[in-house]
């Protein structure tokens, strides 16, 4: 049986993707940075984890604005 949550979208249908962004990447190098810093210094893990805390909401609040625009029968339930 096909489960109708995993069947493709119609023909002619859009498919969502998000649009290109540097959050993650930031995001990333925000985390990389607090644990190198673990070793290396305090100042590194307080820029490091601030990096990290701004992408990592700013990336959240990003993802929320997009699942917002989406139609209606696009949200799950």
């Amino acid at each position: 049986m096909t489960n109708p949550e995993q069947t493709p979208p119609p023909v002619g249908e859009e498919i969502h993707l998000p649009g290109p962004s540097l959050l993650p990447i930031l995001n990333a190098a925000g985390l990389t940075l607090a644990i190198i810093g673990i070793t290396l210094g305090l100042v590194l893990s307080i820029v490091g984890g601030i990096l990290f805390l701004v992408t990592a909401v700013k990336w959240i609040a990003s993802t929320r604005r997009d699942i917002a625009a989406l139609p209606p029968e696009h949200h799950s339930h």
